[in-house]
């Protein structure tokens, strides 16, 4: 089934380095973040005003992966773990964090979407559009996998990312149709189809097909 929709802001974070701190987050929870974490909220800051709050989706293939490893690497050491740093670790500390710094009691949702790429984030970002709110933050994250697990297995190999979008039923902003196809595609995971969707949102192209292990979507420009 399509599904019309209005993206009335975005902003991509595609360096891979570190870069500035996030303009509306506290300086006592700054220290918490995390390199992929601070490139989500760098992101967000592009589409959220100061003291505006949002539904969202967050969707990422395998959130902290590094912090996890880390974490691993200390039990395997005998060590204890840090509960502050387990606290982090899990999906949905992104979500949880974007809570505290926006002060956000609406719906979240933490997404994994597995070989399901960026699709799967706006087909519940528009679910949650249909339900009657007006508008829906969209934050895709990932981060490098971590040089211990192999790369083509996994069929990552695209450097840090994140992409925040702020979609809306209607009103002033990019008009699009958004359709879930059965695609015999190969387009990877959702770090590997993201630079795809940054580009669509760049250019002129009217549209965008991106799929993987059977799974596919459309993106119109109206």
């Amino acid at each position: 089934m399509a599904l019309d929709f209005t993206i009335r802001g975005w902003h991509a974070d595609l360096n891979p380095a570190d870069g500035p701190a996030p303009r509306q987050v506290p300086k006592s929870l700054l220290r918490r973040l995390s390199p992929l974490a601070r490139r989500a909220f760098r992101a967000i800051d592009g589409c959220i005003a100061p003291g505006e709050a949002l539904p969202a989706v967050f969707s990422s293939s395998h959130g902290q992966i590094a912090d996890s490893l880390a974490l691993l690497q200390t039990l395997q050491a005998g060590e204890d773990l840090s509960p502050a740093g387990f606290s982090l670790s899990v999906h949905n500390a992104i979500a949880g964090l974007y809570s505290m710094v926006y002060a956000h009691r609406l719906e979240t949702v933490a997404l994994a979407p597995g070989v399901g790429g960026v699709g799967p984030g706006f087909i519940e970002a528009l679910g949650l559009l249909g339900e009657g709110n007006q508008e829906v933050l969209l934050v895709f994250y990932d981060e490098a996998l971590p040089d211990f697990y192999p790369a083509t297995g996994y069929r990552l190999s695209a450097p840090g990312a994140a992409l925040a979008l702020r979609l809306a039923r209607g009103g002033a902003g990019l008009v699009c149709r958004f359709e879930p196809l059965a695609a015999p595609r190969g387009d990877g995971e959702q770090p590997l189809q993201l630079p795809a969707l940054v580009e669509f949102l760049f250019d002129t192209r009217a549209e965008l097909r991106l799929g993987n292990n059977g799974q596919g979507c459309l993106w119109q420009k109206r």
